[in-house]
């Protein structure tokens, strides 16, 4: 009786945290959006008009007012939304991000695994709690313009050996940041669409949920860098009913870059993520390349990828980095056509992993000093561990596995199975320890077994002693560098 009884009081608890946004939503009113002159012709810009709204209705007494719009398309720059306000986006109205950088003004924040001053995205939560965006509209970064200059600045930063530096001297605005705020929801079927860099960046925060949101970022070209939703030095973040087509990570986990990763040491657990569809990107699933915080406590499951995703689950870090991935738990995945189901690197991106100051280069932002701050060897290779992957489909693959990290510093504590596997090769397995697989069928076309070196203790699997392809990540091409 007294488990019933336990049981019934969790339930209650849970169908009450879940459901808060929509509670609070039932709660509110809203405000006429006549009184502000908005005008949806995509392109009057409305900035000013749409913050003096979301600033009245912050100011009300009455909790969660909302923020809505008749239908039309609103250009605008940076929005702040605040503490108890809503912003709904109907079926009808569209965002329009501003093509102008200057409408989006620099302000502190973490980008791409650094504190620096950055500029704000289109749809801002900073510093905020309570605070919802929902509705079946769209907001469009529209930001091709930004893609292209970076590109046009790559072409000039590569040729002076900084390419390391590019995601960070390209000033691209990310779609929606929550930055140092709780008891956050966005949703509802929203569309979001063209982000000039990061499409959901969650930074410093905690409590959030994720629910119902379809991401395309490839419309008009493939912006680079599009992530779909990146959560970041964050705890208590769920994810779900995500439907993303991005052109590099869609579902990441961060933690800060290096020396100032390390130094802000802030890991990301706590987290679920659940019930999305990766239909472009690089990975189903990917943990870092900013690991230096570390990960904790963090399950995935029921992720499906499809079309043009190479990778099923992604580890990716680099010997600067730092920082752990611990109790990780991943399950009840599918993938189909990917060019790897499992992969780690520990080097990943040699080219924009390890910045260094060409010679006889001055007056350099001040970042430039950050990035290239040295990590002493003993911290800068993140610790893997505690990793359980189960129940895991994957059809028409090119290889099963490719698993690398360093002899010093292995992999260990892997648990996989009931794991079915079609795959071209079985691929290779380096620097593990203690990997349990149990009920695992792995048919390949050429009949291979997996290929294992510097490994202890690794069961369950047929292998055979064999060194990992020798090609060396610092030689390949930028391009190919860039790949997952």
């Amino acid at each position: 009786m007294k488990r019933f009884w336990r049981k019934l009081l969790l339930v209650i608890c849970v169908a009450a945290i879940l459901s808060w946004p929509a509670m609070a939503y039932t709660r509110q009113c809203s405000v006429n959006p006549d009184a502000y002159k908005l005008k949806g012709d995509g392109i009057t810009l409305n900035t000013t008009e749409i913050q003096r709204y979301i600033d009245d209705a912050a100011k009300t007494v009455k909790p969660c007012m909302v923020v809505w719009f008749k239908p039309g398309v609103y250009l605008t720059g940076s929005l702040f939304v605040k503490s108890g306000v809503t912003l709904r986006i109907d079926k009808g109205v569209s965002l329009l991000g501003s093509q102008n950088i200057k409408d989006y003004p620099e302000m502190p924040t973490r980008v791409a695994g650094l504190e620096l001053t950055w500029p704000a995205a289109l749809i801002n939560i900073y510093k905020q709690s309570n605070t919802i965006i929902t509705g079946e509209g769209t907001i469009d970064g529209d930001g091709k313009v930004f893609w292209d200059s970076y590109w046009a600045l790559r072409k000039i930063d590569e040729p002076k050996g900084l390419r390391w530096a590019s995601d960070y001297d390209a000033k691209r605005p990310r779609l929606i940041q929550v930055f140092d705020s709780s008891k956050i929801w966005v949703g509802g079927g929203l569309q979001l669409k063209r982000s000039g860099f990061w499409t959901v960046h969650i930074c410093y925060s905690h409590d959030v949920v994720i629910d119902g949101v379809t991401i395309r970022n490839n419309e008009g070209g493939r912006g680079p860098s599009t992530d779909g939703i990146d959560i970041d030095s964050s705890n208590h973040i769920e994810v779900m009913h995500a439907d993303i087509a991005v052109n590099d990570d869609a579902l990441c986990m961060k933690a800060g870059r290096d020396s100032d990763g390390l130094r802000v040491n802030r890991p990301t657990t706590a987290i679920k993520i659940h019930d999305s569809t990766i239909r472009d990107g690089a990975a189903g699933i990917t943990f870092g390349s900013e690991t230096s915080g570390g990960f904790r406590n963090i399950e995935a499951w029921n992720i499906t990828s499809r079309d043009h995703v190479p990778v099923g689950i992604l580890f990716k870090s680099a010997h600067t980095r730092g920082g752990f991935a611990d109790d990780i738990r991943l399950h009840d995945m599918d993938f189909d056509g990917v060019t790897a189901v499992l992969r780690i690197t520990m080097n990943w991106n040699p080219s924009y992993s390890y910045a260094t100051i060409p010679p006889g280069l001055t007056n350099y932002p001040a970042y430039y000093k950050t990035l290239t701050t040295p990590v002493p060897e003993d911290k800068g290779r993140a610790h893997v561990s505690n990793v359980h992957i189960w129940n895991i489909k994957a059809t028409n693959a090119k290889t099963a596995f490719e698993v690398d990290a360093y002899p010093q510093v292995p992999l260990e504590h892997f648990k996989l199975d009931h794991i079915d596997i079609t795959a071209i090769a079985a691929g290779h397995i380096a620097d593990a320890r203690d990997w349990k697989f149990s009920d695992v069928t792995l048919h390949t076309v050429d009949n291979s077994t997996i290929a294992l070196s510097d490994s202890v203790n690794v069961t369950g699997i047929a292998t055979h002693p064999g060194a990992p392809p020798a090609d060396d990540p610092a030689k390949k091409s930028f391009a190919q560098q860039d790949k997952n």
